[in-house]
């Protein structure tokens, strides 16, 4: 149990490091928001979607190998069958759609249990990057309404002091 403990907490932390690290090198510079903006977005969901992806291959190997050791467990199918679909078993407990057709025993339980928690927690931390990525590369115009592109975000402080002045 120690092991299994020990193994999950380090992969909760490398899992992290590399979603910070990838958000990193993907954020936008504030002085290049105006650049390549559509290109640019598909980079970031597909960074954050191999981010995720190599989140769950790590979690997946771990599985493995550990289940290769007497007294950590392993995963089964609804048939109480050993199971070898590590990757499925991850990519399945990392989303948190549920378990079903494969479920954990014994000690990999609780690795299966913090995989769930670091990946909703993941996610969320990616949809909240996207959408701050997404809206510092628009605005919605005050006075038409509509998403007007920001060509850096000292012109729409500037136009705010010319509309307040005019009132």
């Amino acid at each position: 149990m120690l092991l299994v403990g020990i193994v999950s907490a380090t992969l909760v932390l490398t899992c992290v490091a590399i979603h910070y690290n990838t958000f990193t090198l993907l954020a936008t510079p504030s002085d290049q928001v105006h650049l390549r903006k559509r290109w640019w977005i598909n980079v970031t969901i597909l960074g954050a979607l191999l981010a995720h992806i190599l989140e769950m291959l790590l979690f997946s190997i771990v599985y493995k190998v550990l289940s290769d050791f007497p007294g950590n467990g392993w995963i089964q199918d609804g048939n109480g069958v050993r199971s070898e679909d590590y990757w499925y078993f991850s990519f399945q407990v990392y989303t948190s759609l549920g378990f079903g057709d494969i479920v954990p025993v014994g000690n990999l339980r609780m690795m299966s249990v913090l995989e769930t928690l670091i990946g909703l927690v993941l996610i969320a931390w990616t949809a909240s990057f996207l959408f701050v990525e997404m809206q510092s590369w628009s605005v919605v115009h005050p006075r038409i309404g509509t998403i007007a592109r920001v060509n850096s975000r000292r012109s729409h402080a500037h136009e705010d002091e010319e509309d307040s002045s005019e009132d």
